[in-house]
């Protein structure tokens, strides 16, 4: 006869719940450098009132005759060793230093007028040349009216027009998909 064998169960205690990694990184405490204030022999310490302390210490080595503050090494930044002026570069930019003459209200009719007359002859920047004043001034003061301005627009544009007739395909080409990235911005 067969003897039946009986399987127990083993009961062992499992610990799959256990950690098996750390659960950080390692890491090294901060260096701690020694205070070079204290215990030095050439330090002076003064008490001051609540609970302070004033600590002087003299610097490690005195200045050497060649050392940059006393001896620079720049000429630029050495003193003059003479009575003689000094050799500066050249000033760029003085700003604005001599005023213009602020002009007369006749001279600014004037300007009003031969703008009106005749803009394709008196222009803005011959306008300016012959009364001494700035473009800007000349525009403000003697405007196109806006017939007279659009006119000139279109002048320009149909120069514009016929620079662009002589352009090649490739060049048109390009130009027409900047116009149109433009568009879909």
């Amino acid at each position: 006869m067969l003897a039946s064998a009986v399987v127990k169960p083993r009961l062992s205690l499992s610990l799959n719940s256990a950690r098996r990694y750390a659960s950080r990184l390692p890491q090294r405490p901060p260096a701690r450098a020694p205070d070079p204030l204290v215990n030095n022999p050439h330090a002076t310490y003064e008490e001051l009132p609540g609970d302070l302390t004033f600590i002087h210490r003299p610097p490690p080595t005195a200045p050497t005759p060649e050392s940059y503050t006393t001896h620079p090494a720049s000429p630029l930044l050495r003193p003059p060793t003479s009575g003689a002026p000094l050799q500066l570069p050249p000033i760029l930019f003085a700003g604005n230093q001599v005023q213009p003459e602020r002009m007369s209200q006749e001279d600014i009719r004037r300007m009003k007028d031969l703008r009106k007359s005749d803009p394709d002859n008196w222009t803005v920047t011959k306008l300016s040349k012959e009364f001494k004043c700035t473009t800007q001034f000349v525009r403000l003061m003697a405007p196109l009216t806006p017939s007279q301005r659009k006119k000139k627009q279109a002048a320009r544009d149909a120069q514009h027009a016929e620079q662009r007739a002589k352009w090649g395909e490739r060049k048109s080409l390009v130009r027409d998909i900047r116009q149109k990235r433009r568009e879909l911005w």
